[in-house]
């Protein structure tokens, strides 16, 4: 049996429990398709260590942060699979779902991409597509601020990823695509016993015609920049460069297909659902969003932002970050574990699913007080230093956390401080906030009346 141990934390006496409401043959599976969110938030409250019945298997919800640190940071015992697999569909063999050595070679090559000189190189073209989006927006009108992230992120991520030679027309298409690829993906996984996607249905042609076109738009940039060579100090370019560090073996074009596909995903879909759901709360309290445009006002003085206004948005990170936290894009991810270990006192058998939610750990109130209110200020001075090592997981842990993690809340905090240094964003009277879980969390249609500051 191999122990999964946390370095430098002293023993202590771990809580295991099970899920209540399993009914026969599909166990806690009904509860997770009808109410995802609130099934997970509940289960802290059952023990460190939860027994969850999936259908007829067995797998186990890590509760407390430092469980979950065990599992994130030992991934020869804990290994990527199950909704991994299904995944690769999408991703390829992509650094979010490669394993072992494999992984380790593809981060120690795309790591430089995300370096700081970098991540700074690429707000410029996040502060132009974000002025250029709301330069068309008019006092009094409503729109969807939802699709609007979405929109205005697809191009961020297009501009990041290839700078030159893509034009609007096909970034709506990859846009129309990803949206279709990243629900299918969502319902495969969901459906473990892969029957329904291998019909012939309506819905299983439009989800292979749209992986298909995206592959497709994405490969024809690859060839045609590595035909010309050139060097645009973008990522492709970066990562068309890529030489491990020991053997200089660089990435075939497969490779950077996968990742760039991959990159498309996570820098457009997750940083525009936590967008929208920061304006949501911006406009649903005025006193909060008061104190941003006060921040944001005396750092810039009317400028635009710029990278090197960002560590001057304090308040206005606490704001990202709490929005982070009542809202994880990653709000449920898994393991299996490969050999027979120990886990929060329990002996797990090599095959087991282990389960862990951001959703779980944020909204539990044992490690943030009154958990279901935004309260930006958790995260200011002595406030954040109280919050429990790991108990914060937007971005995962480890070896495997997300390599995009500095570059995605750059741009969310520059899109934030250049929208509401000229814009308030309204909720239309009656809007109801609905959450909706699928590969990521998204906010769903939210509609919001635009006013100039």
């Amino acid at each position: 049996m191999t122990p999964a141990k946390s370095s430098a934390q002293p023993e202590r006496s771990w809580t295991t429990g099970t899920a209540p409401g399993s009914v026969p043959l599909l166990g806690h599976t009904l509860a997770l398709w009808r109410r995802p969110l609130q099934f997970l938030a509940s289960l802290p409250a059952h023990g460190d260590l939860v027994e969850v019945r999936l259908g007829p298997s067995r797998a186990y919800l890590a509760c407390h942060p430092e469980l979950v640190r065990q599992v994130l940071l030992n991934p020869r015992v804990f290994d990527k699979g199950g909704v991994f697999d299904k995944a690769r569909q999408l991703l390829g063999n992509s650094l979010s779902v490669s394993r072992g050595e494999d992984h380790r070679y593809q981060r120690r090559m795309i790591q430089p991409a995300f370096h700081t000189p970098k991540i700074a190189a690429y707000t410029a073209a996040v502060a132009d597509d974000t002025r250029a989006a709301i330069g068309s927006w008019e006092p009094g009108r409503t729109l969807d601020i939802s699709d609007t992230m979405h929109a205005l992120l697809m191009r961020v991520a297009a501009r990041t990823l290839f700078s030159t030679g893509i034009d609007e027309a096909t970034i709506d298409e990859a846009r129309h695509c990803l949206r279709i690829v990243s629900d299918g993906i969502y319902k495969r996984t969901m459906a473990p016993l892969g029957i329904m996607e291998k019909l012939p249905t309506p819905g299983n042609r439009r989800y292979d015609r749209a992986n298909a076109r995206l592959r497709q738009i994405v490969d024809e940039m690859i060839r045609e920049r590595r035909r010309s060579g050139a060097d645009h100090g973008d990522l492709l370019s970066t990562l068309l460069r890529a030489e491990h560090p020991e053997t200089g073996k660089g990435l075939d074009d497969g490779e950077v297909l996968d990742q760039v596909v991959t990159f498309l995903v996570a820098g457009s879909e997750t940083t525009a659902s936590t967008l929208a759901f920061v304006f949501h709360l911006l406009g649903a309290h005025p006193e909060v969003e008061k104190r941003v445009h006060a921040e944001i006002d005396e750092a810039l003085e009317g400028r635009s932002p710029t990278f090197e206004d960002l560590p001057s948005l304090e308040y206005t990170r606490g704001v990202i970050t709490e929005s982070l936290r009542l809202y994880p894009p990653s709000w449920m991810a898994m393991r299996v574990t490969a050999d027979e270990t120990e886990l929060g006192g329990r002996t797990v058998p090599a095959g087991t699913m282990i389960l862990y939610s951001a959703q779980a750990l944020h909204h539990n109130p044992e490690l943030f007080p009154d958990p279901e209110r935004f309260d930006p200020e958790r995260w200011l001075g002595d406030r954040a230093k109280e919050v429990e090592r790991g108990a914060l997981l937007p971005f995962g842990a480890g070896s495997h956390k997300c390599i995009g993690d500095v570059l995605a809340l750059t741009e969310t905090a520059l899109i934030v401080a250049t929208i509401a240094s000229r814009w308030r964003l309204r909720p239309v009277p009656g809007t109801t906030l609905r959450p909706e879980p699928k590969a990521t969390l998204e906010p769903g249609p939210l509609p919001m009346v635009c006013e100039p500051r």
